[in-house]
């Protein structure tokens, strides 16, 4: 039998039980739709949950600390060891020194900031995405004692001649509404780098000073970091370059050890491959964090509600699939005397299961495309009524990420057509046997 003939004659016994054959087929619509919206529900909660996550931080950053000492060094050589970790883009020291305290003042010295200076590698400050509002890195710059300071760190400076009112509020504006100025500008005046040394009976000795070289501001990101408002950042090399000046001042001998650090970032290529870098530094005796650990347990969250509605749009199919097999078993018992027929004519036993099949992947296909067709529009609805953006995140399936509560892709509708086919065929099948098993001669007798 031609396909075409195949086709014409399996509409026109599908059209005979209009009724019947729309039921089962509205059964399959709501099967299918049921699993799409719940997949792609799912899909939409996960995309609002990184979504979050980024607001709140970097997926891609892991913090490295090592609490417990002991003889696991946090040191360049561990360091080195997680750089070369498959999947890591940068790992470098956020070191800050305790022993000498180190800070700005104006050239005149009537300006004082205590400012947190931190050190790291300078390819590390473009790898972990800092971001200039003016300026360039100081890794750009082959000047000693190259810095970019924070959004902020101008209004750390105080005026050492007044006892009240001697700093600027960033928050405070002008006549104007604009915000009043610091007393310094970090990229125009002229800075000095301190650090102050005292003897045993707690007497300033000696002062160590250098010109450092603001090479630029970052622009203030919380989801990087404190560090982007407050802090400053410049070579590691160098500040264990000044922390060694320092020490020769005070008479100090220069430490046996390499220097251990107490905090390590880690950024890593992409987000997938955090968990199992983390994993790996931990085992190197180490203790991290990240927003992986928060990652995880929304996930999990999701994949449980998921599985329960899931699970329910699974019940929905497979009654569906049990309507179509009922059919399909009616028709034939309708159909005996036909199939009968059919046989005694000389049809091929395979025509004749064709037949079948097809007319129960016909009720799949219908019921598919209706099914797809119908979770677009409810869809559509569901992303743009605000309601149901509150009622999803009652049910832990939206976190108010600002995409879309439910995001239908391209494989989802692939597979659901495919799928719903695929259970008019499975479930036809034994009718479609039942049916080439009839004795055309009782077929023949059967009213």
């Amino acid at each position: 039998m031609r396909i075409s003939d195949l086709l014409t004659v399996c509409l026109r016994n599908l059209t005979r039980r209009k009724v019947r054959t729309a039921l089962t087929v509205i059964g399959v619509v709501i099967g299918v739709c049921a699993i799409i919206l719940m997949v792609s529900l799912g899909i939409g909660a996960r995309e609002s949950m990184m979504q979050m996550l980024q607001e709140w931080g970097d997926l891609t950053i892991i913090n490295v600390y090592n609490y417990g000492g002991g003889e696991t060094k946090l040191d360049d050589k561990a360091v080195s060891q997680i750089q070369a970790m498959e999947g890591v883009q940068i790992a470098t020291p956020f070191y800050q020194n305790y022993e000498f305290n180190f800070r700005l003042k104006s050239r005149n010295g009537r300006y004082d900031s205590y400012t947190q200076i931190i050190g790291i590698y300078p390819e590390a400050f473009e790898a972990l995405g800092y971001q200039l509002s003016e300026g360039t890195s100081f890794a750009d710059s082959n000047k000693d004692y190259s810095m970019v300071a924070g959004a902020n760190v101008a209004y750390s400076f105080r005026d050492t001649k007044k006892n009240r009112n001697n700093y600027v509020d960033r928050y405070q504006t002008d006549a104007m509404g604009n915000p009043k100025k610091p007393f310094v500008d970090m990229m125009k005046d002229k800075l000095i780098l301190y650090s102050e040394i005292y003897d045993n009976n707690g007497n300033l000795s000696k002062t160590l000073e250098v010109t450092p070289h603001i090479t630029g501001i970052m622009v203030e990101d919380w989801n990087k970091g404190w560090e982007t408002s407050e802090c400053i950042f410049m070579d590691i090399n160098q500040m264990k370059a000044l922390e060694a000046q320092c020490r020769k001042l005070s008479g100090q001998k220069a430490p046996s050890t390499a220097v251990s650090y107490e905090d390590v970032r880690v950024k890593c290529v992409d987000a997938a491959s955090v968990s199992g870098i983390q994993q790996a530094i931990t085992d190197m005796g180490f203790q991290c964090s990240s927003m992986e650990d928060t990652r995880q347990y929304f996930d999990e969250q999701l994949t449980m509600i998921q599985t329960m509605l899931g699970g329910l749009a699974a019940i929905s199919l497979f009654v569906a699939a049990i309507g179509i097999a009922n059919t399909m078993v009616m028709s034939i018992y309708e159909r005996t005397k036909e199939i009968g027929v059919m046989k005694v004519i000389g049809a091929e036993l395979g025509s004749i299961r064709a037949m079948f099949l097809t007319e129960s992947a016909m009720i799949g296909l219908i019921g598919g495309v209706v099914g797809v067709t119908l979770s677009f529009l409810i869809s559509y609805l569901l992303n743009n009524v605000p309601l149901v953006a509150g009622l999803l995140a009652s049910l832990g399936l939206s976190f108010g990420g600002g995409g879309a509560v439910s995001i239908i892709p391209w494989w989802l509708v692939v597979l659901a057509m495919a799928f719903s086919m695929l259970v008019g065929v499975i479930f036809g099948f034994i009718p479609a046997n039942r049916a080439v098993k009839i004795s055309a001669l009782e077929a023949i007798r059967h009213d």
